[in-house]
């Protein structure tokens, strides 16, 4: 179950000097944000959903996606079936488990039917690589927004580094904990070598918080 808030465009009434009432703008908007009250793989439709109606409200064409498994992936690839909008799927890279666990044959049919799957370097599990605990400190920041979120990050930056997405591309990145997605933004793109030009400009959705 989700907790959504109202999505309205604020505007403020101002007295013109003929004494009529007009109403501008306000330098700010309201948009609908959902919480889920656990985290996890039952909101994947949800936030499927909900990551299909921003992106057409906001003329995005690409998701940008992780799936470990591939079944995520699946059910995003039947969810955005007749739209214009394609999927950038991110699994786990090569190496860091003992196998692949995405099913080479669904990156094919994905890929067949428009879509892209990328395996790139976990940017965020270099430290053995780079001699340093910065790459973990950075993720444990983003999980103070939860695991999603700090998922949304690396597969951006992970998409933009393999030429998925262009450096300033508006897209919808979708994540999840442990399984399925429950965490989708609105982001601007950049490699992780301009990580500082990366914006996340909007919450869809995400889970509550304990603690």
């Amino acid at each position: 179950m989700g907790i959504a808030c109202t999505v309205q465009r604020c505007y403020a009434s101002i007295a013109a000097a003929d004494g009529r009432w007009i109403s501008i703008p306000k330098s700010y908007m309201e948009e609908k944000v959902v919480y889920f009250e656990a985290p996890g793989e039952g909101n994947t439709a949800e936030v499927l959903r909900l990551a299909r109606e921003r992106a057409q409200a906001r003329s995005i064409t690409k998701v940008v996606l992780a799936s470990t498994r591939g079944e995520t992936a699946r059910i995003a690839a039947d969810a955005f079936a007749d739209t214009a909008i394609r999927l950038v799927v991110v699994p786990h890279q090569f190496g860091f488990g003992d196998v692949q666990r995405f099913p080479e044959q669904l990156a094919t049919e994905l890929e067949q039917k428009g879509h892209r799957v990328h395996f790139g370097t976990m940017l965020f599990h270099t430290e053995e690589l780079y001699g340093t605990r910065a790459p973990r400190a950075l993720a444990n920041i983003l999980r103070v927004f939860g695991q999603g979120m700090k998922v949304c990050v690396e597969i951006l930056l992970m998409a933009c580094d393999g030429g998925a997405v262009v450096p300033g591309e508006k897209v919808v990145a979708v994540a999840g904990t442990a399984s399925g997605a429950d965490t989708a933004v609105v982001a601007t793109c950049a490699p992780s070598t301009r990580l500082a030009q990366l914006r996340i400009h909007e919450i869809v959705c995400k889970p509550l918080l304990d603690g």
